[in-house]
Parts: C-alpha cells; sequence; structure tokens
C-alpha cells in the first residue's frame, strides 16, 4: 500500500470503463467505495470489485454504506433489507442486552452479505448523537439521543464487524446529530458549546477512539472553529478529534463532492488532507473531478502510512459465523 494515493473514489456504472480502469493504474488509489449506480446483481458486483482490484495491481479495500433503513446500497430483489439504527436504540432503551443482540445478528448478516461481494469495509456505525430539533440527514443513522446508548452499541457495531472480518468506518466525527442542515445540500453551522458539544457529541467517539478508522463531518463548529468545517480545519482535527476525543486510527474525509464544501476538487483535496485527513473520499465517480483529486493526493506516507497499516492489518478475511435461523431470530426480536 505504500505506492496509493491518498484517497478514494468509485466509478459511474456497473462495470469500469476503458478509461476508469487506465486512470485507476496510474494514479492507484489507496481504495474504492461502492453506491446503487455501481450494483444491479452479485455476480456483476463481485466481477466489478474484482477488476477494480485488479487494475491497481494489489488487495485494495473496497467501501459500501451499508447501514440499513434509508441508507443501503445493497437492496432486494437479491439482498435483504435491515432496518435503521434507530430501532436497535429503541429495543436498547427498554432493554440494552436485546437491543444489543438484535444488532449483533443483524450486523452479522450484513457482513455475510458485503464479504460474499468481496467488499471488505462498511461505513457505520453512525456515532452522531441524534437531537430533537436537527434536520434528518441523520435521524434514524443515530441509534438515539442518548450519548452513553450511542456508544455502548456503537462498541456491538464496531466488534461485530471485527469478528465478522470487516472493518467499520465510524462516523462523523466529531458529531453530525445537531447539524440543522443536510451538509450533501449546504453547509450546516453548529453554535453549540464546547462543553456541550464534548458531553453529548463528542462522548461516543471518545468511547470509541480505539476504532480503526473514522470519516470526518462537513459541519462548521462555530466554538471550534470559526472560519473552516471541521474536515478542513487542522484545530478540529488535531485538537478536538486527535488530542479530546483522542482518535490515532486513520482519519477519512466524507465525501468531498457534497455541497456543503467550497472550491475545486483540487483545492478541496488540499485542504482536507492539509488539515489533518489521512485519505481523501471522493464519490460521483466523476472523471474529471477523481482527476484532480488524484492530482492533489500525495502517496501515502508516515503517520497516514502507519495508521493505514494498522487498520488494513485486522482485515481477516474470515467468514461471519451466523446462526442458520437468524434472519427469524432477528424478525422475532424486532417484532
Amino acid at each position: 500500500m505504500s505506492s496509493s494515493r491518498a484517497f478514494i473514489c468509485g466509478c459511474e456504472g456497473d462495470a469500469l470503463t476503458d478509461s476508469e480502469r487506465q486512470f485507476f493504474r496510474e494514479s492507484s488509489p489507496w481504495g474504492f467505495i461502492l453506491f446503487q449506480r455501481n450494483i444491479s446483481t452479485p455476480g456483476q458486483t463481485i466481477r466489478l470489485v474484482e477488476s477494480m482490484r485488479e487494475a491497481v495491481g494489489h488487495d485494495a479495500p473496497v467501501l459500501i454504506d451499508q447501514e440499513g433503513g434509508r441508507v443501503a446500497r445493497l437492496r432486494p430483489p437479491h439482498w435483504d433489507e435491515y432496518p435503521p439504527a434507530k430501532r436497535f436504540g429503541d429495543l436498547a432503551k427498554h432493554d440494552f442486552n436485546k437491543g444489543a443482540k438484535a444488532l449483533d445478528l443483524c450486523l452479522r448478516l450484513m457482513s455475510r452479505d458485503v464479504a460474499a461481494l468481496g467488499v471488505d469495509v462498511m461505513c457505520l456505525p453512525v456515532l452522531d448523537v441524534s437531537v430533537a430539533d436537527a434536520h434528518d440527514v441523520i435521524g434514524d443513522r443515530a441509534y438515539g439521543d442518548d450519548a452513553g446508548l450511542v456508544a455502548g452499541l456503537g462498541r456491538v457495531a464496531t466488534e461485530t464487524l471485527l469478528d465478522a472480518g470487516v472493518l467499520p468506518v465510524a462516523k462523523h466525527v466529531p458529531g453530525h446529530g445537531r447539524a440543522r442542515a443536510d451538509s450533501h445540500v449546504s453547509l450546516p453551522v453548529v453554535d453549540s458549546s464546547v462543553s456541550d458539544l464534548a458531553r453529548h457529541d463528542f462522548a461516543p467517539f471518545k468511547a470509541l477512539s480505539h476504532v480503526p478508522m473514522m470519516m470526518t463531518a462537513h459541519i462548521l463548529y462555530t466554538a471550534l472553529d470559526p472560519d473552516a468545517p471541521a474536515t478542513f480545519s487542522a484545530h478540529v482535527i488535531g485538537e478536538t478529534i486527535r488530542t479530546s476525543i483522542g482518535f490515532d486510527g486513520l482519519l477519512i474525509s466524507d465525501d468531498l463532492s457534497m455541497n456543503a464544501l467550497s472550491g475545486t476538487m483540487d483545492e478541496r483535496a488540499r485542504r482536507a488532507l492539509k488539515a489533518g485527513c489521512d485519505i481523501a473520499l471522493h464519490c460521483n465517480g466523476k472523471m474529471p473531478e477523481m482527476e484532480a483529486l488524484a492530482g492533489a493526493a500525495p502517496l501515502l506516507a508516515d503517520g497516514p502510512a502507519r495508521r493505514s497499516e494498522k487498520a488494513l492489518s485486522l482485515r481477516q478475511g474470515r467468514a461471519a459465523e451466523i446462526p442458520p435461523d437468524a434472519r427469524a431470530r432477528l424478525n422475532d426480536m424486532l417484532a
């Protein structure tokens, strides 16, 4: 992986074009990410993942957002549907053990689905803590509005995925739960005090600071840095994420093509990486943007290379242990 560049990207369709294959071979991205536009059948998806890795010549990580609920790239008729995180949080409010067992079963089933395709990184758990008057871009993707419960279920999710040989990416650090705008559309501004943020938003991330990877939030926290969103802020990354929260794993930006951010794609990549992100993420598959991103992304070295090696060493390639009646048991728990 030492010859990989510090970015993740996708492709436009459900098979690589000749230009995409050449671009991947020449630019050597650290990893890839899949979206629904890339997925039609299991066989097709397996071939796509294999062709991505063949293009770069190594076992590059392949990511997917497969949270359940609204955010699920694998859908019927080829894959089962799974509930959103809040469903498990609601169970856990009344009986934590029951909620935790249901979540464990669900993620073992989901891990089996993605691992069968050659995908080895799932972008979860969502460690954002809900706030009543926030935008619903997070909403039921969060386990709930109690930081302790979110941390507890986030720990279950992380341990289950690692046990299944799939790497988790906790998101969106240092916390997206109280944002009143959708960062896909515009830049959310959070005016809460540092003490409120630390007690409520940061707490689950701090409790799980040992996870191998986290993803940033495109949010402007005025009490932390009034001039730059977290993804572009050396202060937020250095003082809050690395120091206060204590995260020393691989830090991936959220999608740099989102409208919360300004500037050209190469400017966005440079700002994110200069601020302290280890890997720049790009999701829409548009070639001109990916070429600009690749031109701004350096080869992995030093701290980012060390953190990458540590995270990827946790990929075990083992099949998840799943009871034969797991889906029926999950349905009973959720009934």
